[in-house]
């Protein structure tokens, strides 16, 4: 019996730039029906292992495939039209002007500052995926007046626009504040829990977000996989702690998860070291 064919399967990936080795040996695979968070420090390979995936960064050596397509023998402008991103760069260029409608159709055609004849059809869906991700009533109001938390769920509705069969969440909840930020964590816990999602990757440095929706977790440290494989088995004190190079404590409640750092500071005047916790 065939194998099932994974979303995405990414072999022995390494990425160098002149001397500094960005990626070494990353090696990933997500099938079907899966939802993963990507956790690591700054500085881990995060954001290159992204822009490997979307094709923006070409590695030196090892594989990506996506949906059976292999990087390098298929057309990958074609090829990531099958992956949605959301993030803090594709916030940034939206037009000031345009009403919030444009902007999730705007996701059909890979254009910021929708312009041309939109047919009857596009609107329609546009406005399905306003109301999908809980924002119909905002069809008509421009960019500029939108909050942070309201400007991310109508990007989710714009990259679901081209119908991704995978959904890339880069720190969707950079700058919002708590309200709004759990707000928009339990709206992606009932996306990724709806009859036909398309695989999430939430990338994020704070354990709070890793909602229950997400079955697996990738941490990466120094460029290489550190751990990969189901959330219960790899989201521990004694990994984190190694990837973010401090003692952490974890605790976790109602499918929850908190993370306290040990860190040490010197005090003036011959006193020692302290330790105190900061929550992250």
């Amino acid at each position: 019996m065939r194998a099932k064919q994974p979303v995405l399967a990414v072999e022995g990936l390494r990425i160098r730039r002149g001397d500094t080795e960005i990626l070494r040996d990353v090696s990933w695979r997500v099938e079907r029906g899966q939802h993963w968070a990507m956790l690591g420090a700054n500085g881990s390979g995060k954001t290159s292992l992204l822009s490997a995936l979307t094709g923006y960064l070409t590695p030196t050596d090892g594989e990506i495939s996506l949906l059976g397509q292999r990087f390098g023998r298929a057309d990958w402008r074609e090829l990531r039209k099958n992956v949605g991103l959301v993030s803090s760069s594709v916030r940034q260029m939206m037009a000031e002007n345009e009403p919030a409608l444009e902007t999730v159709m705007s996701g059909k055609y890979a254009m910021i500052d929708f312009w041309g004849h939109a047919s009857r059809a596009d609107r329609a869906r546009a406005g399905s995926l306003l109301r999908q991700v809980e924002c119909g009533y905002l069809a008509e109001r421009p960019w500029r007046v939108l909050s942070q938390g309201e400007r991310q769920r109508v990007l989710i509705g714009r990259a679901l626009m081209a119908r991704p069969r995978l959904l890339i969440l880069d720190e969707p909840c950079a700058g919002l504040d708590p309200a709004a930020r759990e707000q928009f964590l339990q709206f992606l816990q009932r996306l990724g829990g709806g009859k036909t999602p398309p695989t999430l990757v939430l990338v994020t440095h704070h354990v709070e977000e890793i909602m229950p929706v997400f079955s697996h977790l990738l941490v990466l440290q120094a460029g290489r996989v550190l751990a990969a494989g189901k959330k219960a088995e790899t989201l521990t004190a004694g990994l984190l702690s190694q990837a973010f190079a401090a003692r952490v404590k974890l605790r976790r409640r109602g499918g929850r998860y908190a993370m306290s750092v040990a860190a040490k500071t010197r005090l003036r005047g011959g006193g020692g070291a302290r330790s105190f916790s900061v929550a992250l």
